[in-house]
């Protein structure tokens, strides 16, 4: 799960001295949310969408030529505002060696849907956003490969969980991925949700029966 893996290589950057009304303009030409703002090759910051529609009124920030000609003036203080003036200087950026998982906690944790990622050098050489974020869980939750998803309350000792999974085998099953949680609510204990591959429907039943026998089942997820 490294964020090279997942980032998007060489985005698109702009420079300090670009209007807000160009930088929209390329934000709607690229489909992107967000640019980079570099100066001399060092990222100097960042802008947003929101960035561009807080500096003035949406009707004049997304250039409809009808409702453009209502606010000539603004439209025109607009184009006079660079970059450089409404970007955020202080960037909170990641490394292409860091997990996906350090990413997605650290744009929780700060609030922001997308990190530069820069390179030992202070280099910028990707961006990972929300949306990467989401390929992954999709990823490596296995869910292309199987819709069933076993969750089941363990006891948080060694070999637990193989257990479990021995039990799926004996009884044809086959795993495509295993989410572990600690609730802190619940010391003591983990809770850990295993997704099948494609399971035949009607061994199901036998293989629930031989689960419930030994360990407590938190329920049976079916995301066909």
């Amino acid at each position: 799960m490294l964020i090279e893996k997942y980032m998007t290589a060489n985005p698109k950057t702009i420079g300090k001295n670009i209007s807000a009304v160009r930088a929209y303009e390329l934000m709607k030409k690229h489909g992107v949310r967000r640019f980079p703002v570099v100066s001399n090759g060092e990222i100097i910051g960042i802008i947003t969408d929101s960035d561009l529609r807080s500096a003035g009124p949406s009707q004049v920030i997304s250039f409809d030529e009808a409702e453009r000609k209502l606010f000539p003036d603004l439209y025109d203080l607009l184009k006079r505002i660079t970059a450089e003036e409404i970007m955020e200087r202080d960037v909170i950026s990641i490394g292409p060696d860091q997990s996906v998982v350090k990413a997605a906690e650290t744009m929780l944790k700060n609030r922001v849907s997308g990190l530069p990622v820069l390179d030992s050098q202070k280099r910028l050489v990707g961006i990972i956003t929300e949306s990467d974020i989401f390929k992954v869980l999709v990823d490596f939750s296995g869910i292309n490969t199987g819709k069933i998803t076993l969750g089941f309350r363990l006891e948080d000792s060694p070999g637990a969980i193989q257990k479990v999974v021995d039990i799926i085998r004996e009884n044809d099953g086959r795993v495509a991925g295993i989410f572990v949680l600690y609730p802190e609510d619940d010391q003591g204990y983990r809770h850990v949700y295993i997704r099948l591959k494609d399971f035949a429907p009607e061994k199901l039943e036998k293989l629930k029966n031989a689960v419930k026998a030994e360990f407590a089942i938190i329920g049976v997820i079916d995301d066909s």
